[in-house]
């Protein structure tokens, strides 16, 4: 299956690693380096217009990693994914 990120960018749900919330997580002193270390390593992609509200972290089959801001909150996301519906019903 497939997640669509704004702006024409379509991930596959095997690559996502995690989908955050930008307010929430942000606070966290290690968030904050981890997402300067990746803009400084290029691998992060802004795949919004306005303001961002998440960041998703992806490893692609090859192993190589990406994060992706953007402008869809991080619980429509999860929703998209289906994910949030398969743990309510356990």
């Amino acid at each position: 299956m497939y997640l669509h990120l704004g702006m024409d960018k379509v991930i596959t749900f095997d690559d996502i690693i995690g989908i955050f919330d930008l307010d929430t997580t942000t606070v966290s002193k290690n968030t904050r380096n981890y997402l300067a270390k990746a803009e400084k390593a290029g691998i992060v992609e802004n795949v919004c217009y306005d303001l961002p509200k998440s960041f998703i972290v992806c490893r692609n089959k090859e192993g190589e990693d990406k994060v992706y801001i953007a402008q869809i909150s991080s619980t429509t996301l999860q929703k998209r994914t289906g994910y949030v519906d398969s743990i309510s019903n356990l």
